[in-house]
């Protein structure tokens, strides 16, 4: 992008489980797999409780922990629908035949990026938000260690950084495979791994959720963490002292999504829910939650607080692509073959 914004901080992302029940399979009850921030997952099903009458038990994990458990469970699904997190792994479940196809009424007042998401999966999937990738970072931690403010993704490599930098782990966080797509489409696949390479050399720690670098940047426990714009913005609404960057260079995006599982036990609820998730009511808790991603029905309209697409330079992020099974797991395996277990 071409700037910087001020954002915002960040909730705790404490992990919770409502540990499904056999008793969450009769009807009127929906087992729901949720990967964004957990406050944002225990307001959407005490909304969708109301609104409905259906109970819900739910089970917080980042993207790629959760589309493992699907995957594990695909002779004996126990989950109905899969709500957040990034769009690729996704698609690959779509791909797999770990979801199902289901084209909800909402789909007409949907923006036509999440409209494409779906047709894309064959309606296994759609999309349900939209959010930039970047970085955010302490001026404070920084300024202590007479490092220069960062603008750009190659700013990150630079060796005053080293230590300084946090971001996911690939395999379980939907937010830096994002980032390792990312790199690949806007530097070529070569480039990529070389950055990959140099940026290594400055993490101080891979963490299990894209939110956690972020969360650790606010407290000053780092200088920087890599994680998407909104998740930045979340911490500086929560009055951290934290900058937002969408790089020079340009950026990649997320269009976060939702699956009804294949073999769901409670599908006429997982529908209910499905359409539900889409409609104005549903969308507008994002401000509410602290989550400042765009919205996907096209009636709503995002957060002030929410990063303005307008003003970041996205690329043209092939999702069909990336999101597929074979490429997915071809390039977590190349990550891992030449970057993950590089010295320090």
């Amino acid at each position: 992008m071409k700037g910087r914004f001020h954002l915002i901080g960040a909730a705790a992302l404490v992990a919770t489980a409502l540990t499904p029940t056999a008793e969450a399979n009769a009807a009127g009850k929906l087992t729901l797999y949720c990967s964004p921030q957990i406050e944002w997952c225990q307001l959407v099903i005490e909304e969708f409780q109301k609104a409905t009458g259906i109970e819900v038990a739910m089970t917080r994990k980042s993207s790629g922990e959760t589309f493992a458990q699907i995957k594990a469970e695909k002779d004996n699904p126990k989950g109905d629908v899969w709500w957040g997190g990034t769009g690729d792994p996704h698609l690959q479940a779509a791909e797999e035949g770990l979801s199902q196809e289901y084209k909800s009424p909402m789909l007409d007042k949907l923006h036509p990026w999440a409209r494409q998401q779906a047709e894309q999966a064959g309606y296994k999937t759609v999309g349900v938000y939209m959010g930039a990738l970047g970085f955010g970072y302490h001026p404070e931690v920084l300024a202590k260690k007479n490092i220069p403010e960062p603008k750009c993704w190659a700013d990150l490599t630079k060796p005053e950084f080293k230590g300084e930098v946090q971001i996911a782990n690939p395999h379980s966080s939907g937010t830096s495979y994002t980032t390792l797509a990312t790199m690949v489409q806007l530097l070529g696949e070569d480039k990529a791994f070389d950055y990959l390479k140099a940026l290594h050399k400055n993490i101080n720690q891979y963490t299990k959720s894209g939110s956690a670098p972020i969360k650790a940047a606010a407290r000053g426990e780092t200088g920087v963490g890599i994680t998407f714009l909104h998740d930045v913005v979340t911490q500086v609404v929560e009055g951290f002292p934290i900058k937002a960057v969408a790089p020079c260079e340009g950026t990649g995006y997320e269009i976060g999504s939702m699956s009804i599982i294949k073999g769901a036990r409670n599908l006429d609820s997982a529908k209910k829910f499905y359409d539900w998730a889409l409609s104005p009511e549903s969308q507008k808790l994002m401000a509410k939650a602290q989550a400042y991603q765009v919205p996907s029905n096209a009636s709503v309209t995002p957060p002030p607080q929410a990063p303005n697409m307008d003003q970041i330079k996205l690329i043209n992020y092939d999702f069909a692509k990336y999101g597929s099974s074979n490429e997915r797991k071809r390039l977590l395996a190349k990550w891992d073959a030449e970057v993950k277990d590089l010295p320090r």
